[in-house]
């Protein structure tokens, strides 16, 4: 496999910024080291002083002073190791995300991981025909996107074409992220050392963070919660002090017990399920801080900027607030320290309060902030396919009055530069469709996934991979990789004649009501029958798609079809071909993958047949 100079500058410069992360990591656990050994020295030393001042008759003035010095020293290099540890975390995250970017550039698939959500269902128009999702996959090429919000809104902008006004918006933002390389490296790293969580779990939290409080409804509970500690307090001074019986605290303090059996288990489990909620997205902080930190220029990003709050209330201090408060709750992982506590604050009730507060405050906004964190993620995704790529452009719309796919140098955008062939393509206008015919192997398929997929990279606002594209508001539909299933009882045919269906239906729809024009791209039609009943039908599907003001491309190797007089004023024939090796060092059979007007004038069935010994 060769690259082309793009892709060999990409996978450098990643490479480059790889080596230099791993470098300044290893500086950082140098440094680690070091301060591991001061604060082993200065613990010794604390040790030390304690033990000789001990032993000394009387303490002197001085061992205090330094005791809490050498306390001091050893509480800031403990601080300092923790940062230390921090930044090595982020450094290990930054060079893998640089060697994963390399990878992409170079589409070692297997070296890539595979983060695809849950997919589009199986029925999806598309999805599985142009390879959205999986493995060697449209998703695992713009597969920056590293949270769970991210992941699904990426996933709906490739199976949902954008509003046409929306396009331009994401275009712009996409552009300006593009030249952002440590902007959305970080972003990634950061999504990463979030850890994996499920959308699942970030919905539950939405929905709760959402929800009515529970304490908010109970005020006796509120007051009694702040009255029975403060009574303890104010009765045990007093008692101390001789102004009452020394014995009085222990109201309060039965009170407090009684208290916390009767309604302590309920409030526990309003706790426990709410921080249940919170541990998973309450480490998305750091990446909304990078976003609410980006001096943008590009409309789409000022606006999900706004949606993150600004000041004391952005998302990622109110994110961090609540980190605090599930701290808080983590004294129970100390049952000695907990019990007390409890007994004498009443402390789950305080934290509780102090979460619904939160939730008051905030807990309104959360579903949009992890909403443009989606939206802010998906854009990412598409301005690094557009830095990796810079020969693609990204498309104009074309006129919805007569719509047409129209691009130069078109190639298919999961193939790498050099192996990708690109072909000009036009599609359309109405009462047209491309016919393309050739050999086995020659690359129909191929082309009409290369259109298919750029089609969507264009309707969900990112580049195409071609000089130059035009693309009006389209709904795209495919018949292409077919599969009888013994489970619903249907065979090859019939599942095919089940997708057509599909395809004309959705024909149907769009004259009748849509404001887009359908684009069916179909794969050697009806294979399933004889040649005489096939031309029957493919006539009926192609004219019926034709009247109702369709555009598309079809695949065949039945040339006859180009000849059908109700096909051949329509058809604008193109074709592949390859070349048959003559002598006995050259190859036995190759292809160029350059399209060419017309239709096709050779086979290579029998030909195939020799070359794997059944001739």
């Amino acid at each position: 496999m060769r690259l082309s100079e793009p892709d060999l500058a990409a996978t450098g410069d990643y490479a480059n910024r790889r080596e230099r992360h791993l470098e300044e990591q290893a500086a950082h656990r140098a440094r680690a080291r070091r301060i591991s050994i001061w604060r082993l020295g200065v613990a010794a030393a604390a040790i030390a002083w304690i033990v000789a001042a001990w032993r000394l008759p009387a303490m002197s003035a001085v061992e205090l002073p330094v005791l809490a010095v050498l306390v001091a020293i050893f509480a800031w290099l403990v601080r300092l190791s923790g940062r230390e540890r921090e930044r090595i975390r982020v450094l290990g995250a930054l060079a893998l995300v640089n060697e994963e970017n390399g990878h992409r550039v170079a589409r070692r698939w297997d070296r890539l991981p595979l983060l695809t959500p849950s997919g589009p269902p199986d029925e999806h128009p598309f999805a599985r025909d142009l390879d959205l999702f999986g493995r060697m996959s449209l998703f695992q090429l713009l597969g920056t996107t590293a949270t769970a919000p991210g992941r699904v809104t990426l996933r709906d902008w490739l199976i949902t074409p954008a509003a046409p006004d929306e396009i331009p918006r994401r275009q712009e933002a996409a552009r300006e992220l593009a030249a952002l390389v440590d902007v959305r490296e970080a972003l990634a790293a950061r999504g990463r050392l979030a850890g994996p969580v499920a959308i699942e779990e970030v919905e539950r939290f939405a929905s709760w963070a959402e929800g009515e409080p529970w304490l908010v409804g109970h005020p006796a509970l509120r007051a009694a919660s702040w009255a029975i500690p403060g009574s303890l307090v104010a009765l045990a001074l007093l008692g101390w002090v001789g102004v009452l019986p020394g014995t009085l605290w222990v109201l309060p303090l039965a009170a407090s017990v009684t208290l916390s059996a009767l309604r302590g288990a309920r409030v526990r489990e309003t706790l426990d399920a709410a921080f249940a909620r919170e541990t998973p997205v309450r480490h998305y902080g750091p990446v909304l801080e990078i976003i609410e930190r980006i001096d943008a220029r590009a409309a789409l990003l000022r606006e999900l900027r706004t949606r993150l709050g600004e000041g004391d209330g952005a998302a990622h201090h109110e994110l961090t607030r609540l980190g605090r408060i599930a701290d808080l709750a983590h004294v129970r992982w100390s049952p000695m320290l907990y019990l007390t506590l409890q007994a004498v604050t009443l402390w789950d009730f305080h934290v509780l309060a102090m979460l619904e507060r939160w939730q008051r405050r905030a807990g309104s906004r959360a579903r949009e902030w992890l909403a443009a964190l989606g939206e802010v993620e998906a854009l990412a995704a598409l301005a690094a396919l557009s830095h990796d790529n810079p020969d693609w452009a990204f498309p104009v719309e074309a006129p919805a009055d007569r719509p047409v796919v129209d691009a130069e140098a078109l190639g298919h955008p999961l193939l790498p530069d050099g192996v990708r062939v690109p072909n000009d393509v036009r599609v359309g206008p109405p009462g047209t469709f491309l016919l393309v015919t050739g050999s086995n192997m020659s690359g129909k398929s191929t082309l009409l996934r290369a259109i298919g997929l750029n089609v969507v990279l264009a309707q969900c606002g990112g580049p195409v991979c071609a000089s130059a594209m035009r693309v009006p508001p389209v709904r795209l539909e495919t018949s292409m990789r077919i599969e009888d299933s013994l489970a619903l009882g249907l065979s090859h045919f019939m599942a095919e004649l089940t997708r057509l269906k599909g395809v004309v239906e959705a024909a149907r729809d769009a004259r009748e009501g849509g404001d887009r024009t359908l684009l069916y791209l179909i794969d050697e039609m009806l294979q399933g029958t004889n040649s005489s009943e096939r031309q029957v039908a493919a006539r009926r599907i192609v004219g019926f798609l034709l009247e109702n003001g369709a555009i598309g491309a079809v695949t065949t190797h039945d040339l006859a079809l180009a000849e059908t007089p109700e096909l051949a004023e329509s058809a604008v024939p193109v074709h592949f071909r390859e070349t048959v090796g003559s002598g006995p060092d050259e190859p036995a059979m190759t292809f160029d993958y350059r399209l060419r007007p017309g239709v096709a004038t050779s086979v290579n069935a029998l030909r195939l047949m020799g070359l794997i010994g059944l001739g």
